[in-house]
This record gives C-alpha cells, structure tokens and sequence, in this order.
C-alpha cells in the first residue's frame, strides 16, 4: 500500500511539473536581457539596410505619428532571412515592447516602446474622453507649463492610477494631459538621472528628451519636449510641446 502511495504522488508531481513547465520556460524566455536582443535585431536591420539600398525594414506609418512612434520595425520583413524570428520581448511575439527605430537618417538604431506603457495610457485618454463627454471640459487640476496640466484623479474616479511605471526605472512617472485632451507621461526624473549619469551639460532652450534612448533601451515615447534651466534641471520646453 505504502509503494502504490508513492507511486501515485510521483505521478501527481510528475504531472504537475509537465503543466507547469511551459510557464516557467516562458518566463525564462523573456527574461532574456534587452541588450542582446537589441543587438540581434540591430544586426538583422544593418544587413537588411545593407543588402536593399539604404531601404529600412520598417512599417509606414502616417506623417503626423509622433517621431519615437513613426519607424516601428517590420519583423516580416527581416524573418527569416536576417533574423530566424522576432524576439520573444517583440509584441510580434507575444511579448511587452514594440521595437522601433530612431536617428533613421544617420544612424538607424534599434530600440523600444513599453506597450504597457502605451495599454495604461489609453485607459486613461478613454475615461478622460468619457468625462468631457459628459462634463464637456477634460478633468484639469494644476497648471504645470503652458497648456499642460495635471489630471484631477477624483474627477475620473481613481487618482492612484494616474502613472505609469518606467520601463527605465521601474518609478512611477505621473501622467498628464493638454488642452487638446493628450496624455502624456512626464520623464522629468528620468531626465534628471541620465543627466546626473551622463554628466552632460546643455544650452537652455536645446531638447534633450533624446537622452532617453540614448542612455537607456527605451525610447521617451508618449512624451512632451525638454529643456534644460540654469540649474542644468529638465523642465518643459514652452515654446514647443508636441508629443513624442
């Protein structure tokens, strides 16, 4: 009797292992590091490049998408010929991050969109788009630069859901909103940390939203311009404020 219980029990964690294998081996795929797929698709995108004239595997897109949204990657293009398959990180493969390109005219270069990120952000556009319905004016609080505002959070129901998590930190970024309705999230901390890494300096007035990407996997997608003041702090650039 004792043996016929083992034996079952074996059976019973047997079983329950194999169910549980596919979960634990995808997570093992997608915890794959960022920086070697990166490179695996930057590879695939310069013989891609390479080998068709200076053309980009990259999907058209209409002129008014915001810059860091407008060069998505076309991984039907490159598989399987420049890469086998798209990475298990790529949305293509049921993974989190939209691979897209940036400096597409000097220097094609491979990075990401947390579509997390983008998932939350249009949560919130609809609820505020909801709410003007009804109220006719989106749920404004403070002011923080010209035509940008924070969101009043008891207005829409639920004020701890207005952030986003980082996909560069891992901090909660505060989301916000202009007069046209947008949302936007604000990358004031992580601009303050990859200028205090970078140890870089800038010319108040000159963008430096691009230090994102250039310091980090991500791009600042669903952002507004930055400069910096005399204090070498990111703030909003006024004169511009278009989205990312």
């Amino acid at each position: 009797m004792g043996k016929l219980k083992c034996a079952i029990i074996f059976a019973a964690v047997v079983f329950l292992s194999g169910c549980l294998y596919p979960n634990e081996r995808k997570s093992s795929v997608h915890a794959i590091p960022y920086q070697d797929q990166l490179k695996q698709v930057q590879s695939a995108v310069d013989e891609f490049q390479k080998a068709n004239g200076g053309l980009l595997p990259i999907q058209t897109k209409d002129m008014s998408t915001p810059l860091y949204q407008k060069y998505p990657i076309d991984f039907n293009r490159l598989a399987p010929r420049y890469i086998a398959e798209p990475p298990s990180t790529a949305y293509e493969s049921g993974g989190d991050y939209q691979y897209v390109l940036v400096d597409v005219e000097n220097d094609p270069t491979v990075k990401l969109i947390d579509l997390k990120m983008a998932e939350k952000i249009r949560d919130v556009k609809l609820r505020v788009q909801m709410y003007r319905q009804e109220h006719q004016y989106p749920p404004y609080k403070d002011v923080l630069s010209r035509d940008l505002f924070t969101l009043d959070g008891k207005k829409l129901g639920d004020g701890s859901s207005l952030t986003v998590t980082s996909p560069i930190s891992g901090n909660s970024l505060p989301l916000m909103i202009d007069g046209d309705g947008e949302i936007y999230a604000d990358y004031r901390t992580e601009l303050a940390s990859c200028l205090k890494k970078s140890k870089k300096t800038f010319k108040p007035g000159s963008e430096i939203q691009d230090m994102i990407w250039q310091e980090t996997p991500f791009v600042p997608a669903f952002s507004v311009k930055y400069t910096v003041n005399d204090k070498q702090e990111p703030v909003f650039l006024e004169n511009d404020m278009k989205k990312e």
